[in-house]
Parts: structure tokens; C-alpha cells; sequence
């Protein structure tokens, strides 16, 4: 009966995919981003080159989803950041599967949409890595 309990719990440990996201191959993933966003320091200068489509990604974890002053955000993200959300890496990850489901989702609103169309299969948790190290 333990050997059964323990081959079961190492199957779902196994099943479980890992929330740490790996920072050096979301930088080779950002290359998708990099059409549309930059990364660019309060100084202003470009760390990443790219384009000013999207929002500046410098400091987007731990930002206000929607928050970013001087950017054009979709109604439903500044919702959700002004229902208190704020973007933590697996929030990104999970975004960035599908941003239109994880705004329905999170503001349990069936009209919300994003303005993001990008659709990331995998990677995520990578990409959201990479973001962390700009602070």
C-alpha cells in the first residue's frame, strides 16, 4: 500500500509542471516580444530593443496590471488593475497563453478582452523569468 501512495505521488510531482520559469531561455524567447515591446529603464535607455506597439516591460513584475503611465491599456486590464492585481511571474505565464481567457478569468467577466492577440503556447514561466531580472 505505501509503495502504491508513494509511485502515485511521485507521478503527479512528476505530472506537475514547475513554476519556475528558466531566465536565459525566456531571453531567447523575448524574441517573439520584441515586435511589439521594448525594455527600456527609467533612464531611458533601451536594454532590449524593440517595438512601442505593447507597454514597456521594464518593472512589469510587481507593477499594477494596467498601470504603466502613458500607455493606451484595453478597459479590461486597467479593470483588473484597479481591482488590485498586480503581475507576479506566474501571472505573466499564465497570460501569456491566452490573454483574453486570463482576463475573463480574473475578473469573472465573460465580455473581457485584451488588446494583446499573441498567443504563447509554452515558455511562459521562461519569458516571465527574463522580465524579473529588469527591476
Amino acid at each position: 500500500m505505501k509503495t502504491l501512495m508513494l509511485t502515485a505521488a511521485l507521478a503527479m510531482l512528476a505530472a506537475t509542471p514547475s513554476l519556475a520559469g528558466d531566465a536565459a531561455a525566456g531571453e531567447k524567447l523575448f524574441s517573439k516580444c520584441k515586435a511589439c515591446h521594448a525594455i527600456t529603464d527609467a533612464s531611458g535607455a533601451d536594454l532590449v530593443k524593440g517595438g512601442k506597439v505593447g507597454p514597456n516591460l521594464f518593472g512589469v513584475v510587481g507593477r499594477t496590471m494596467g498601470g504603466l503611465e502613458g500607455y493606451a491599456y484595453g478597459e479590461s486590464l486597467v479593470a483588473a488593475g484597479a481591482a488590485g492585481n498586480t503581475w507576479t511571474e506566474e501571472l505573466i505565464a499564465e497570460y501569456l497563453v491566452d490573454p483574453t481567457a486570463f482576463l475573463k478569468k480574473l475578473l469573472a467577466d465573460d465580455a473581457a478582452k485584451a488588446k494583446m492577440a499573441f498567443k504563447l503556447k509554452d515558455g511562459g514561466a521562461d519569458i516571465a523569468a527574463y522580465l524579473a531580472t529588469f527591476q
